[in-house]
């Protein structure tokens, strides 16, 4: 029996919100969709909020995910800023509660360590790695896109059911389970 799972995965934005649709199959991934939703045209804060919870409802209603990732708003020193980035993700994880999808939130630097192995990596850097990882053409013309998939890849890569974290009583048990990962080898 085949086992898969859809996660979906948002970037929250008050000007640009991107997202990212993923199947996993076995312990593969393959990209489903991914997309932005554009605000510019909305001077109005709280149409903003409405348009992200309406599109955040018909892309669950049309992929129905059994997960979604979500970048956790980071710290900046424009608090107005953050008020409403705040509000952007609050309104996509409403959205995603109101449809019973369970909700996991991961910090920028979480999601572009896991995509990149750097936690300081770039916005383009992340799409390059998934471009290769997923197997699609271009890069998409906002790269909030990406990091939506990118949240997706992240929460697959964080939970993914075939991977096993062996723990060590310390140093000593870890060389001994890995002795190629020394100092000096």
């Amino acid at each position: 029996m085949t086992v898969e799972r859809i996660i979906m995965g948002i970037d929250p934005g008050t000007t640009v919100m991107g997202y990212g649709v993923i199947l996993v199959r076995e312990k593969k991934i393959e990209l489903m969709t991914m997309g932005v939703l554009k605000l510019h045209q909305f001077s109005n804060h709280e149409d903003k909020l409405k348009k992200i919870f309406d599109r955040t409802v018909s892309l669950l209603e049309e992929y129905h995910p059994d997960e979604l990732a979500i970048e956790a708003p980071f710290f900046g020193k424009n608090v107005q800023s953050m008020l409403k980035l705040g509000r952007a993700q609050g309104v996509a994880m409403a959205a995603a509660l109101s449809r019973t999808v369970p909700i996991f939130e991961y910090s920028p630097r979480k999601i572009k360590q896991a995509i990149t192995g750097r936690g300081n990596a770039s916005k383009e850097q992340v799409a390059i790695m998934l471009q290769n990882l997923l197997q699609f053409a271009q890069s998409p013309e906002y790269l909030d896109a990406t990091d939506g998939l990118a949240a997706a890849v992240c929460h697959y890569f964080q939970n993914n059911p075939g991977k096993q974290e062996k723990k060590f009583s310390g140093w000593k048990a870890f060389l001994a389970e890995n002795p190629d990962r020394g100092v000096g080898r």
